[in-house]
């Protein structure tokens, strides 16, 4: 039976035939994990690709967080954003963390730099902002005042793949900076993810941490964990970089495409596009505001009969979720931005095999409601 549906993301995947030879060197070696030659030659390409100092990889991103907290020792409490996927705040539950939820920006969605300073007690140990659609934080405001109280620097950079600011990698920022590569994003390996780090005895730490904290075969210098991406992951992800910038650059013909026609319709507003920001085309939001003739949820479940699975993205808020929303922080009054902001959201569809008749037939639908 046809599938007519038309997905909120799908992952790029090159043609098989790219990948079997790759998959034939792993057959004949047998050697499928525990930093493989596929796994070194992929943290090195990545690493040059992104231009960036040290890579560790990940079996996924939730992973690379939670060691990437465990790596700097954070502990007591860390500033975050309520705007974010929940994995974002269950690592730091996960390590005994207690998230200090502080509001958005209504232009970036990212954690508001005004406000972070206000949210700082003796036991704020870091902030854990994110670069919410790839959408860069104020990165020099944060740096400032995590060096100005002694306070450690990690970006959730999931959405952040080949992201620059003034022709610089996103990730270079902070002390440390997680990705995602799991099959929804720009860049995939299936699952998996890595730590950005810019230290060559941190990044070794890491390295310990993600396999159960062996130094060697016989010791053992820190409580790890399995982390360790295996070598279909990597193989996919040397493969993937070949063709990474063709599918960025089909994305962003989609973002231009909508931001051209949504821009004629009433009460439909798209983030706006920052000078010097090379954006990757992971996620295109828009909000559905008052003067649209429907309310968010009713245009959702418009495009949702017309088999166009768009997604309310983020939404409800981490702060509302049942094991966060007894923290003080969390209170809808302390958050009016992102409440507000995860009321309107929607996500519309952007792939890089999405065709134009299909972006044209979901603006038609939006701007006839």
């Amino acid at each position: 039976m046809e599938d007519n549906r038309t997905f909120l993301t799908r992952p790029y995947l090159p043609p098989l035939e790219e990948f079997l030879p790759y998959l034939s060197e792993i057959w004949e070696s047998r050697q499928l994990t525990n930093g493989g030659p596929f796994h070194q030659q992929f943290e090195e390409k990545l690493r040059d690709h992104l231009g960036v100092g040290h890579v560790s990889l990940f079996a996924n991103g939730t992973l690379a967080l939670m060691t990437a907290l465990q790596a700097l020792r954070i502990t007591g409490e860390v500033i975050t954003t309520p705007y974010t996927f929940a994995a974002t705040t269950h690592a730091l539950l996960w390590n005994g963390i207690k998230p200090v939820f502080v509001d958005i920006r209504r232009d970036t969605c990212n954690l508001d730099e005004e406000l972070v300073e206000a949210a700082i007690t003796p036991r704020t140990t870091a902030i854990l902002p994110v670069h919410c659609y790839g959408q860069p934080c104020a990165g020099g405001r944060l740096q400032e005042i995590a060096d100005t109280y002694g306070l450690k620097l990690i970006y959730d950079a999931a959405h952040a793949f080949g992201v620059t600011v003034d022709g610089r990698s996103l990730l270079a920022q902070g002390d440390l900076a997680m990705l995602s590569f799991h099959a929804t994003k720009v860049f995939n390996t299936f699952e998996g993810g890595a730590i950005v780090c810019h230290d060559l005895k941190l990044k070794q730490r890491i390295d310990y941490l993600k396999n159960f904290g062996f130094a060697d075969e016989v010791t053992v210098v820190a409580p790890g964990i399995n982390g360790k991406m295996n070598e279909f992951q990597a193989a996919l992800g040397l493969l993937q970089l070949e063709h990474v910038d063709q599918a960025i650059a089909a994305r962003m013909a989609i973002d231009r495409r909508y931001r051209q026609a949504l821009a004629e319709v009433s009460g439909m507003e798209c983030l706006p596009a920052i000078d010097g920001v090379r954006r990757n085309g992971g996620y295109f939001p828009v909000l559905v505001g008052p003067d649209y003739p429907l309310s968010r949820d009713q245009l959702y479940d418009r495009l949702r009969q017309w088999q166009i699975h768009v997604r309310r993205y983020f939404f409800p808020l981490i702060s509302d979720l049942p094991m966060y929303r007894g923290i003080a922080s969390a209170a809808p009054a302390n958050l009016p931005v992102a409440t507000s902001i995860a009321r309107q959201i929607l996500c519309l569809p952007i792939y890089p095999d999405l065709d134009p008749p299909t972006v044209d037939r979901i603006i038609d639908i939006i701007s006839s409601p």
